[in-house]
């Protein structure tokens, strides 16, 4: 089989954010950072089994790590099937399958990048940093559809969303107030509500103990302001549902607009997000989802961090 992916090519992917959805200063970031980690986990399944031959000895790899890398971001910003990339990088689909499996975890174990040195990694981490830094968060939650599992299956219909009417999963997405990415959820069944899926997540209790964070929350999450002290602030509640006075539906569409143009942001990273074609809706394993939305969600939030600071410079 020719190889299609030599080093002009390499360079030609790097060189385009349209591809990888990535600049090259953030993929060279990457590299330095992912490298390491990969060629130690492959280190040590070699030596974790008994061996007839010394290490580094038979075959050689036919794809190697950089090659790996992107071929995961060329997966998770396009959707790009194995086969395809099996095909353009001129190896086996096993293989590009294989390098997937392998790349993917360790780009989720990264956690959002907010600053050169800072990362978060837990929702501990996001209350801490906001309440470090003074900042206002936004959360919400986001769902992205799955295939519908097979007949017979145990627990079926939790994938499926009373809101979207469609087998899903959902995560948690947590933005600051100019909308870049700190924190996103691990996968968990659409038939989970908001508020459930935050109380799961810990946030009420991360709230009342912690620093005083206010937190911006659309309707889903009303009764969680009772539950933090106040912290978390969801679109004033209707009081007049029936011939409500005229003074009354002006103050309440002026609060719910004034409250609604603040959490937008947190929309907008949404938005962001979906962007990348394997959160726009996953065809493979369920089982896999929590990893690739914390992976976009790292890479994203890496991007965004590198490119404020490419702007500040300027």
């Amino acid at each position: 089989m020719i190889r299609m992916v030599g080093n002009r090519a390499r360079a030609a992917i790097i060189r385009s954010q349209r591809i990888t959805g990535l600049t090259p200063d953030v993929i060279a970031e990457l590299i330095t950072e992912i490298g390491p980690l990969w060629h130690e986990r492959h280190q040590a399944v070699l030596t974790s089994r008994p061996r007839r031959r010394a290490l580094g000895a038979g075959a050689k790899h036919k794809l190697v790590f950089v090659d790996r890398l992107l071929a995961t971001l060329v997966h998770l910003r396009h959707g790009a099937t194995h086969d395809v990339l099996a095909c353009w990088f001129g190896v086996d689909r096993s293989t590009i399958t294989r390098a997937i499996g392998e790349v993917r975890p360790l780009l989720a174990i990264r956690g959002c990048t907010v600053a050169p040195d800072i990362r978060l990694r837990t929702l501990a981490e996001v209350v801490a940093h906001l309440g470090a830094s003074g900042q206002t968060g936004i959360i919400d939650g986001t769902e992205v559809r799955v295939r519908r599992p097979a007949a017979g299956r145990r627990d079926r219909e939790k994938f499926i969303s009373g809101k979207n009417k469609q087998n899903a999963v959902k995560s948690m997405v947590v933005t600051d107030a100019i909308g870049r990415l700190l924190f996103c959820s691990p996968a968990e069944p659409a038939s989970c509500a908001d508020i459930t899926h935050a109380r799961k997540l810990g946030l009420v209790k991360l709230l009342a103990d912690g620093p005083a964070v206010e937190i911006l929350a659309d309707a889903g999450y009303q009764g969680l302001g009772a539950q933090t002290g106040g912290r978390v602030v969801t679109p004033p509640h209707r009081k007049f549902k029936k011939n409500p006075p005229q003074w009354y539906e002006e103050m309440y569409e002026r609060q719910r607009k004034a409250h609604s143009s603040r959490r937008i942001r947190v929309e907008h990273g949404i938005g962001h997000l979906k962007n990348w074609r394997s959160l726009a809706r996953h065809h493979g394993r369920r089982e896999h989802m929590s990893d690739i939305v914390q992976a976009v969600a790292g890479l994203l939030s890496h991007q965004q961090t590198a490119t404020m600071a490419r702007d500040t410079r300027t």
